[in-house]
This record gives C-alpha cells, sequence and structure tokens, in this order.
C-alpha cells in the first residue's frame, strides 16, 4: 500500500511540474553534508558516518505561500562500526568496519513560507540503492566487499525539514530524513529490521 501510494505521489509530482508555467518554476543544484545511521534492531555498538549529497531541485510555487519541490539526489549513507575479535594467533585484534550506501534520492516536498525566505518542509521519499560496500580494517590489513545482496533495492523514507532562501537565489536547508522501510535483504532479514536515519546540511543555487 505504501510503496502504491508513494508511486501515485512521484506520478503526480512530474505531472505538475511538467504543466506549471515555465517563469514560474526554478530549478537549481544543491550539496552538503550527511550525518548518516541506522535505527531499528541491534544497533547497539554502531556509530555514525559523515558522508556528503548533491543534486538538483525544481521549486514550483502553486499558492501565495506554498510550493511544490521535487528532486534527485545522489546520497551517501550508512554506518560504523567497531569490535573486538580473538585470533588464536594473534589475540584479541580490533575491527574498524565502515558501511556505505550510496543511493539515487527522489524527495518530493511541500514548502510552506512561514516567512519572507523562510520555509518549513515535509514530503516522502524514493531511494534506488546505487551500491553497498563495508570496509574493515584490522592489524594494518584493508579489505572491502561488495553487500548489495543484503540490502533492499528500494528504500521509503519521510523528510521534514526547514530551510532559508535568498533572493538572489541562494539557500540553505536542514532536513531530517526518517527511513519506513526495512533494508536488509536475504535470510533472516524478516528478523532483524534496520532503517535508513539521515540528517542533511544544504546549500544551493536556484535560477
Amino acid at each position: 500500500m505504501i510503496k502504491r501510494l508513494l508511486l501515485v505521489i512521484v506520478l503526480a509530482s512530474f505531472s505538475i511540474v511538467a504543466n506549471a508555467q515555465e517563469e514560474k518554476i526554478r530549478f537549481g543544484a544543491k550539496a552538503g553534508l550527511n550525518f548518516a545511521s541506522l535505527n531499528g534492531d541491534g544497533i547497539s555498538g554502531l556509530s555514525g558516518l559523515t558522508s556528503f549529497h548533491i543534486g538538483a531541485v525544481v521549486e514550483v510555487p502553486i499558492a501565495e505561500k506554498l510550493a511544490f519541490q521535487p528532486e534527485l539526489v545522489y546520497s551517501s549513507q550508512g554506518y560504523q562500526f567497531d569490535t573486538v575479535v580473538f585470533d588464536g594467533f594473534l589475540g584479541a585484534l580490533n575491527v574498524d568496519s565502515t558501511t556505505k550506501l550510496n543511493y539515487i534520492n527522489i524527495p518530493i516536498m511541500a514548502k510552506y513560507y512561514v516567512a519572507q525566505g523562510l520555509s518549513i518542509q515535509a514530503g516522502p521519499q524514493i531511494g534506488i540503492l546505487v551500491s553497498a560496500k563495508t570496509k574493515a580494517d584490522t592489524a594494518g590489513f584493508s579489505t572491502e566487499v561488495d553487500v548489495d545482496d543484503f540490502v533492499k533495492t528500494i528504500d521509503y523514507g519521510v523528510n521534514f525539514g526547514a530551510g532559508y532562501q535568498l533572493d538572489m537565489g541562494l539557500f540553505f536547508d536542514a532536513r531530517y530524513n526518517l527511513g519506513l522501510s526495512n533494508i536488509n535483504d536475504g535470510f533472516g532479514s524478516g528478523l532483524v529490521k534496520n532503517q535508513n536515519s539521515v540528517i542533511q546540511l544544504s546549500a544551493g543555487y536556484k535560477f
């Protein structure tokens, strides 16, 4: 049901953009920092991953204080995990691992301007997994493996945030992406459920 609803929202959003008057549309680009981690089961010991996002935005005013903003964003997410393993020859070894989950995200944001240039924002998001890799470092050795088979291709979430836009086109956004779907795939994924959790700070420019 959620998948169908989000699909309808995405299709409707691009239909609105396509039919809006060209002089009212503002195109732009943005980039910024991600502070990513996971919610859900078994997250004790996990720490956040600082990474980046970059993408394009289209703002379509639909009322005096209300605007509609679909986006297309490349977002590097994931988490870090440090643990100790015991080897019969080397003894206790510290293992530092970083899992990077790279997505093409499609947020569909509604923006309400509470004051000149200042908006509050909310809307659903669909994410398409591009790659998933885990890198582990221990005892001076490093290895990286693909973990795509253990992460679902499609992710669903909702965004909440605020932004400020200058008349010249420069804008700043702060946003929280709350994952709604279990990202785990493969054997046992129904028992251990985790969702993406990402704070985003962005700067951009609209033409």
